[in-house]
């Protein structure tokens, strides 16, 4: 019988380097060493160079904000831990009803689920 499961490339550390290099070098970009090497993965040639490479040619992000900016995303992620709270707390609300609907159809020989379509 024949194996069907995912193929996992594994790169030795003095290929990871010679990529790296090559890079550093200019002889290659990014996206030209993936595809003459054939690097399927879009961030595993970024990492290569995090851990063994001058970090200088990754992509940096600055991040420049208002300080009212920074209060209203605190606000926000609270507004949203809130909302969330919320919704969790609707889910058990539901699923507790819809419990009772079974066990009320058990007791009286209904299906009361079906019967008013608490999916809808």
């Amino acid at each position: 019988m024949e194996s069907r499961g995912k193929v996992i490339m594994k790169y030795s550390l003095a290929f990871k380097q010679k990529v790296v290099m090559e890079i550093e070098g200019g002889k290659l970009s990014i996206s030209e060493a993936q595809k003459l090497y054939n690097i399927k993965g879009g961030w595993t040639i970024q990492r290569w160079i995090k851990k063994m490479g001058k970090n200088e040619l990754l992509n940096k992000v600055v991040k420049i904000e208002l300080s009212d900016e920074v209060n209203m995303l605190k606000q926000r992620e609270r507004e949203n831990r809130e909302l969330e709270s919320a919704l969790a707390q609707a889910h058990l609300k539901i699923m507790s009803l819809e419990k009772m609907l079974e066990v009320a159809g058990r007791e009286y020989g209904e299906d009361f689920k079906k019967k008013y379509d608490t999916k809808a």
